[in-house]
């Protein structure tokens, strides 16, 4: 399981290439707001971080439509976009919220769109 880390407040991807991204990965993200959330940015970020330390690979490209709200179990979908158009899914889900921390995993998906 790859390790859980804090983050502060050109991906080329084929088809072919699209099993190597099928890892999961954690995040942790301090922030101070009454109701927690991450922001979309973040969390794209340390997506994309998290992929590129588990493939070895340059960091992807990552969007998200919105902020990821702090409340265990909740999910938001991300897209993983190459430099050739293919497309992929990512999830992002809440596995704790402690104060203003939350920590989630994120897993992309088996096939590419």
């Amino acid at each position: 399981m790859p390790k859980s880390r804090s983050v502060p407040t050109s991906w080329g991807l084929a088809a072919a290439a699209a099993t190597t991204l099928l890892v999961g990965c954690s995040a942790e993200v301090s922030l101070s707001r009454t109701e927690p959330s991450v922001p979309k940015d973040e969390v794209a970020n340390t997506a994309a971080e998290e992929l590129a330390a588990q493939t070895g690979q340059p960091k992807p490209d990552i969007t998200c439509p919105e902020d990821l709200t702090g409340k265990v179990g909740t999910t938001l979908r991300c897209t993983l976009t190459g430099t050739d158009g293919v497309t992929i899914g990512v999830t992002v889900k809440v596995t704790s919220v402690d104060g203003d921390r939350v920590d989630f995993s994120v897993k992309v998906d088996d096939s590419v769109s």
